[in-house]
């Protein structure tokens, strides 16, 4: 007879993995889960407790719960009490709120490891089931049973048999210490489990799994507790709990009892790993891969399957489904058969209901603990692996209850995101120009969805178009509504997918760690997709009163080739603009939110000069009577700077704008919140000129040279170099075109070169200013105060004040600024700028990203909680403009 560990794989079975939205990762085996409507629990093999948001997979915070490895997790329905179990004789009791350690539990015997623990909301009492075949239990209000923190019966100060046994005139080996014991928190009540509260050799085994049923056969009544319990010995039972305890000659009053009301499986001894409940049906996970299912009425075994390669040591019944999870790494759903029954009683079609939907590789290590939860009309599969990771999987599909309110427009964010992401959307790369226009349509199309009247702004043929969409506010008559323009770019740099310096595809977004990574997450998809989310918002609740016009080009990463003209074609359709908002840069470091009101602006140029001659030996033809091209471009090029980096091009400085007495101010807080985060940037002194040197003043920077001919002893016909300049508010950027021509050429004169010199402006892009003071920039400051939230500061000269760490807890995404840094930047946007004057209206820059973003680099990232923050600003900012 074959036995069920040589059973074949269910190899009928799909293999279709659901999106993977984050993965979370920790120093430890993830050996429990839990999670809450705010929090995900691990209990992991370091003792630990790490508790990551469930809305933005931030940690949260470590609670070192245990001295050895977490077994067991159990969050009750209603959120109030988080147990935890471990390779230790201690039970703890958590708010899963707080984070307050509420009980300390502990058994009078010698239990050993705690593997499972149950509890009864009815009578309030927590069940154990434990490493020497016991089940023990005690109600968690029962006054009798309070203990001291330094009761002699406690485990860490009673004497064991075992381990502090000692021969006549020998000595007991020392208990082991480690400095992380003092990390455990103080229980707020210590209770000790009455010794008569134990059910000895419950199983012949190890109780690996245990959980609380109401009604679930016809022996008992539909509203009544039952206790189910999994064991080492491959039995599994169900026991009728009273409240009355056990009758001991000794007179000891017990508070409640269990007794053995059904057992399965007698005739198979391979362990019971897990258990799941649908009504009378039973699902029990069992070495080897098998799961089995029973009927509590009958006491039937129904079915059973090989679901997984490896011990099947988690089943969750969830959204109308069973999910499960094997030592081999695989995780799969089922359909399941609580359907109804037949004339007889017994269950219908159970063959054809009890079937796998879909397995997939969800870890390349042991699949040890799993969880479900619905959040935000997501339904989440977690799992846990000894690969120290948590996995989050969105696995919607079924009818599930959810909650009201933003929940599906926020799940239809990220699902936008994603599939934008897919498109390879890199305007410098011919061969990615199909996907560029269907990057380009995708985005349309979405816009159209959400309420848009929607136009594809041609940039010429051999250019990715402009799209345009417009957002009609409520507000009557038109002309009193204010018109917002919204500027971002949804080409990408690109993103090398050959070697490995990207953890994850580039094009298909990925969570880890409460980030979202992928090629353009950062810049400038993600912000994009916030405002037109933070629009779609306001639409639902009818609270969009301004006209909101998206302008969203695919040629900025190339010098925005084709815009200017766009726009000035398609002027009449923009129509009239109040205010051009934009977010399309990040923050200083990645704690304080910032505001940017400076650009520099950028003259790309390229100098070349050329031969008569064409390319030339260099022995053989080179001679002191012969000019060549990439001597003169040296000897030019040189002429443009001298040993100080001081550009000495003519009129070169004049017109640059002063520094005032407010500008200095910011700079001086800018630079002491820097400092103070991390004192390696110091001096302040330094620090302060170095960001005025890199935001305020201007440079000029020789990028590379190129000669004709292949390498070689060669005297190159032609030799060009790429020469940038970096401007700032004052100078104008057709004047220094014009000068630095003129130079070049007044220089190249003093040469008497028989070669041609010929200088080609590649692009250029004017320097913006915005003004800190004026009304969008007001509106915006609010929105970023309102979003995360004044906490703590310390002081600050110029409004902008600094949070402390909160006391005792490590609040996830905390802010660290009361009010926004206002900064300026290095680079350039050239649309800024040309919006500004096109429309004649004022412009201001958020900031969505955190400087770790990597944007432009591989492994581009985003926060999920900058993502959230930013779509909550644009959302204010877009209601009260």
């Amino acid at each position: 007879m074959t036995s069920l560990q040589s059973r074949e794989l269910d190899d009928s079975c799909p293999d279709a993995a659901p999106d993977q939205l984050q993965e979370l990762r920790h120093d430890g085996s993830v050996l429990a889960l839990a999670v809450s409507d705010k929090y995900i629990f691990a209990g992991t093999s370091k003792g630990e407790i790490a508790v990551w948001s469930l809305g933005t997979f931030q940690p949260v915070q470590t609670i070192q719960a245990h001295k050895r490895s977490v077994l067991c997790l159990l969050l009750t329905d209603d959120l109030k009490y988080l147990f935890s179990t471990a390779c230790e004789p201690i039970i703890n009791v958590w708010c899963p709120r707080t984070f307050t350690r509420l009980y300390e539990i502990y058994s009078t015997y010698d239990v050993g490891d705690v593997f499972s623990v149950a509890y009864s909301p009815q009578r309030e009492t927590v069940y154990v089931g434990t490493q020497t075949q016991d089940i023990q239990w005690i109600s968690l209000k029962d006054p009798d049973r309070k203990s001291s923190h330094e009761s002699a019966h406690h485990p860490d100060r009673r004497q064991h048999r075992f381990f502090d046994s000692r021969a006549v005139g020998g000595t007991s080996t020392p208990r082991r210490t480690e400095e992380f014991y003092a990390l455990i928190p103080k229980a707020d009540q210590v209770l000790e489990i009455d010794s008569g509260a134990i059910r000895q050799y419950a199983h012949y085994g190890w109780v690996f799994c245990m959980l609380v049923a109401k009604g679930p056969t016809v022996l008992v009544d539909s509203d009544e507790e039952v206790l189910i319990s999994g064991g080492g010995d491959g039995t599994i039972k169900l026991w009728k709990l009273s409240d009355s305890g056990p009758d001991y000659d000794d007179g000891n009053i017990i508070t409640g009892d269990i007794e053995e009301l059904m057992v399965l499986g007698e005739d198979d001894s391979e362990s019971v790993m897990s258990l799941a409940i649908d009504g009378s049906f039973l699902y029990a996970g069992k070495l080897g891969g098998i799961i089995e299912l029973w009927d509590l009425d009958t006491k039937q075994k129904l079915r059973v399957i090989k679901a997984h390669d490896g011990n099947v040591n988690v089943l969750k019944m969830s959204f109308g489904l069973l999910w499960s999870g094997g030592t081999g790494g695989s995780a799969s759903k089922h359909s399941t058969v609580h359907y109804g029954r037949d004339t007889n009683g017994g269950a219908q079609n159970i063959s054809q209901k009890y079937q796998c939907l879909s397995r997939w590789k969800a870890h390349d290590a042991k699949i040890l603990s799993s969880a479900t939860v619905v959040h935000h009309s997501d339904q989440l599969f977690l799992t846990g692996a000894n690969d120290n990771t948590v996995r989050v999987w969105r696995v919607n599909g079924m009818p599930s209850q959810t909650e009201d309110g933003t929940g599906p427009a926020e799940d239809m964010m990220i699902q936008s995101l994603r599939e934008f992401i897919s498109y390879k959307t890199v305007s410098s790369r011919p061969e990615f120009t199909e996907d560029c226009r269907k990057g380009a349509t995708f985005l349309g199309s979405l816009f159209k969805r959400l309420g848009a009247d929607v136009e594809m702004l041609s940039t010429g043929s051999l250019h990715n178009p402009v799209v345009y969409a417009k957002f009609s506010g409520k507000l009557e008559p038109a002309e009193k509504r204010k018109r917002i323009l919204f500027y971002g770019h949804y080409d990408v740099v690109p993103a090398d997918m050959k070697g490995d310096n990207w953890q994850t595809d580039p094009f298909k977004l990925s969570g880890r760690d409460g980030y979202l990574y992928g090629r353009g997450v950062s810049d400038n998809k993600g912000p994009i997709i916030a405002a037109l989310y933070a629009v779609s918002d306001l639409l639902q609740e009818k609270a969009l009163d301004s006209d909101i016009i998206f302008v969203i080009e695919g040629e900025e990463e190339s010098g925005s080739r084709g815009f200017a003209e766009a726009i000035h074609d398609n002027k009449e359709l923009i129509g009239h603009i109040d205010y051009v908002l934009l977010a399309n840069s990040y923050w200083l470091d990645d704690e304080v939110p910032c505001l940017t009101y400076g650009l520099r602006g950028v003259l790309h140029a390229t100098v070349c000069i050329d031969s008569k001659h064409p390319d030339l030996h260099s022995g053989v033809d080179g001679s002191n009577m012969l000019s060549e091209p990439l001597t003169d471009l040296t000897l030019l090029v040189s002429k443009l700077k001298d040993r100080k980096n001081h550009v000495n091009i003519p009129g070169f400085y004049d017109g640059i704008l002063p520094l005032t007495k407010e500008e200095d101010l910011r700079y001086d807080d800018i630079a002491n919140i820097l400092i103070r985060r991390n004192p390696a940037n110091g001096p302040t002194e330094a620090l302060k000129r170095s960001l005025m040197a890199r935001w305020r003043e201007p440079n000029l920077t020789i990028h590379r040279y190129n000669v004709s001919g292949p390498d070689g002893s060669l005297i190159s016909s032609h030799a060009t170099a790429n020469v940038s300049i970096r401007l700032v508010p004052g100078q104008e950027v057709d004047e220094v075109i014009k000068n630095l021509k003129s130079f070049l050429r007044e220089e190249y004169e003093q040469f008497e070169s028989d070669n041609t010199l010929t200088i080609r402006i590649d692009n250029k892009a004017e320097p913006w200013l915005g003004v800190p003071g004026n009304y969008i920039f007001r509106t915006l400051e609010e929105a970023v105060m309102k979003a995360w939230g004044p906490t703590a500061s310390e002081g600050s000269n110029n409004g902008i004040s600094v949070a402390l760490p909160p006391n005792g807890t490590n609040d996830e995404a905390a802010p660290k600024t009361r009010k926004p840094l206002y900064i300026r930047e290095g680079g350039s946007i050239p649309p800024i700028r040309f919006l500004e004057k096109e429309f004649n209206a004022p412009a201001a820059h958020l900031p969505c990203g955190q400087a770790s973003d990597a944007a432009h680099l591989d492994n581009e990232r985003l926060r999920v909680v900058n993502l959230q923050k930013s779509r909550e600003i644009f959302s204010t900012v877009f209601r009260k403009l």
